[in-house]
């Protein structure tokens, strides 16, 4: 199979490049024309920032998963989709072909309709990194229902605040989670999370790691039994459900500069086309290579480039369980060596915490079979850059360093491997029909090279976020009201001589921590929560394997005679409310917070101070009291 609107050349580029700007729906259209599709559309976009309201393909009717799977079983059905390795060393691998992964999920299509689960239910999933979990996200697509995965790591508190948001009235999960060393008792945090959701109908649990569990008669019912039904009455060929174009393919939440987090919606159609044609382009995927996406699937890289963007190309992704370092700092490469891995899609973090190691767990390891290389989540410092490059890739290998977010649901800038330039820590140029551009603090536009802004994007591509769930004015103010017709990223990014970007940053009030927004609201409630806690502040710092790390500046009601079991207790309290994932790196405790008159606490400063610049704090003269700041300053960790 070969993919008609693949890129291979630079001049390639260029041109669909130009062509993309100058005639954006003429370009989508011919690539929209390559899937599966029920009924053609009346209508290739339209769209309106200021609402915002985007309709890619309005009229059209399919279904993703006949795009994921079906369509694949005549020439492919033998193919391997997933490769899925487990987390404990000793156990052996899977792999799910096209036409077996297609009798599973109608399997557990059926298990879901039989469990009362129809066309626009919303389904939360909450489980370890097993094919399952593909499975179940395949299942509810198939029959309509809308997916929302939580990452395993969230506690019950962050859990049940997502069930309410989304009114999700079915859960699937496990009975545990095997990561690393570490058994996470999955279900038993769903149980917690259920006692304020008692709209909560089923919960279905797979079992895997043999956690003893609690079963409510009624609500909870294991995967194996309900399949083990289907399967008696005869194994279904359950149809894929007609769906709208925009019709919603799944929520995912992420963290905002407020506290609550916000259900970011993407439609069926755009965000299968930009996630497939972006997989094919950035990775210049090959039929019959093995793709090694590193992420969990409760993350969007996990959505885009485990699952539909792999599947839909009729790709073979590679699926693991575990952790890089478990049980050892070799775990990567023998996998890489194993199943000889083509493509590795990995973070920086990752990369950095390896590289801690030097290059002994790469001995005897062969990573010949490697083609590129990528990054995601941060943009990738060139001290790893390197490593990455020389070790990993042997000097031979592209390296995408990808920029996207949730709510972009693809790629959108990135070097395209071995076609067009690359340059260390940068993420260099916009894949076809995406329209950077950066602006001041004013919104004017900045014009040349060389230059430094807030990264905006003038125009829809397909996998453009439709709208925060339940919520849509949320989605106007927090993506389209900051700058009038511009999709505002939260970025800072450079544009260099030659027109490269360079992404600098969050320059609102998230953190990029390990490759994960955080909003510092959220860390801020779940701290002020803790009995003895008047106020706190956060600010992010550079973290050698973080890439930023959480700093706390916390004020206390009264002094506690033992300040680091009160660090302890809050760390404590973070965990149980948001997870463990969102713990401060650093917690200061202060008397006051550098304030303006008006109230306002000065993180510029704060963040200053956390980063040890401690001369260039800038004028403290306005504030409410600036001798709070050389208080802060001498009590910096």
């Amino acid at each position: 199979m070969a993919y008609s609107f693949q890129v291979t050349t630079y001049d390639e580029y260029k041109e669909a490049y130009k062509k993309s700007i100058e005639h954006p729906e003429q370009f989508w259209e011919e690539i929209a024309a390559t899937f599966t599709w029920k009924k053609k559309w009346n209508k290739v976009l339209e769209w309106n920032f200021a609402e915002p309201d985007v309709q890619w393909f309005a009229g059209g009717k399919l279904n993703i998963t006949e795009n994921c799977i079906d369509r694949h079983l005549p020439g492919r059905g033998d193919s391997p989709a997933i490769i899925w390795e487990p987390n404990n060393p000793g156990e052996a691998s899977r792999i799910i072909t096209y036409n077996e992964l297609h009798r599973q999920v109608c399997l557990f299509a059926q298990v879901l309709k039989n469990n009362g689960v129809s066309k626009g239910d919303r389904v939360c999933i909450y489980m370890g990194m097993i094919p399952e979990l593909a499975i179940a996200m395949l299942a509810c697509a198939r029959i309509g229902a809308i997916h929302s995965v939580i990452f395993g790591g969230f506690s019950a508190q962050s859990i049940s605040d997502r069930l309410q948001d989304a009114n999700a009235e079915y859960i699937v999960t496990c009975d545990g989670a095997f990561r690393g060393a570490k058994d996470i008792p999955l279900k038993n945090i769903i149980d917690d999370a259920l006692v304020s959701c008692p709209f909560v109908k089923r919960v279905i649990v797979c079992e895997r790691t043999d956690t003893p569990v609690s079963m409510i008669k009624g609500r909870d019912v294991w995967w194996q039994d309900e399949i083990l039904k289907v399967q008696q009455q005869g194994s279904p060929d359950v149809p894929a459900e007609e769906m709208d174009s925009e019709d919603p393919l799944f929520i995912l939440y992420t963290s905002g500069s407020t506290g609550k987090p916000k259900g970011v919606v993407h439609s069926i159609a755009g965000y299968m086309i930009h996630t497939t044609y972006s997989f094919v382009n950035v990775f210049q995927y090959q039929p019959g290579d093995v793709h090694f996406c590193t992420a969990d699937v409760g993350w969007i890289t996990g959505h885009s480039y485990i699952l539909y963007g792999v599947l839909c190309a009729g790709g073979t992704s590679l699926m693991f369980e575990g952790i890089p370092t478990w049980p050892d700092a070799g775990r990567f490469w023998e996998i890489v060596q194993k199943h000889q891995v083509n493509v590795l899609y990995t973070a920086p973090t990752a990369i950095r915490s390896l590289m801690s190691f030097g290059t002994a767990p790469l001995e005897g390891k062969d990573l010949s079979s490697l083609k590129v290389l990528g990054s995601v989540g941060e943009p990738i410092n060139e001290e790893a850059w390197h490593w990455y490059n020389e070790h990993i890739g042997n000097k031979r290998c592209p390296i995408v360093d990808t920029w996207w977010q949730t709510e972009t649901g693809g790629i959108l800038i990135s070097t395209l491997a071995g076609v067009t330039p690359m340059k260390p820590s940068f993420a260099t140029l916009p894949l076809p029909g995406v329209q950077p551009v950066l602006v001041d603090e004013n919104g004017k536009e900045l014009e040349g090279n060389d230059i430094s802004g807030n990264l905006c994007i003038r125009f829809p591509w397909p996998s453009v976020i439709r709208t925060t769930y339940g919520d849509h004015e949320r989605c106007r103010t927090a993506y389209f009201a900051t700058y009038p017709n511009l999709y505002f990223t939260g970025d800072g990014a450079y544009r260099d001589e030659q027109g490269l970007y360079r992404i600098t940053g969050r320059v609102d009030d998230v953190l990029n921590v390990s490759g994960h927004r955080i909003g510092t609201a959220e860390v801020e409630n779940a701290i002020n929560s803790h009995t003895g806690v008047l106020e706190s502040a956060i600010v992010g710092f550079p973290h050698d394997l973080k890439g930023q790390g959480i700093y706390a500046y916390v004020i206390l009601d009264e002094p506690k005679h033992d300040a680091e079991q009160t660090r302890k207790d809050i760390l404590q309290t973070v965990t149980r409310i948001i997870g463990a994932i969102a713990k401060p790196d650093k917690i200061q405790f202060v008397t006051g917070l550098p304030k303006t008159r008006s109230g306002k606490i000065m993180r510029r400063i704060l963040r200053k101070i956390a980063e040890g610049e401690l001369e260039q704090l800038g004028d403290t003269s306005t504030l409410l009291d600036p001798a709070i700041v050389d208080e802060i300053k001498e009590g910096r960790l």
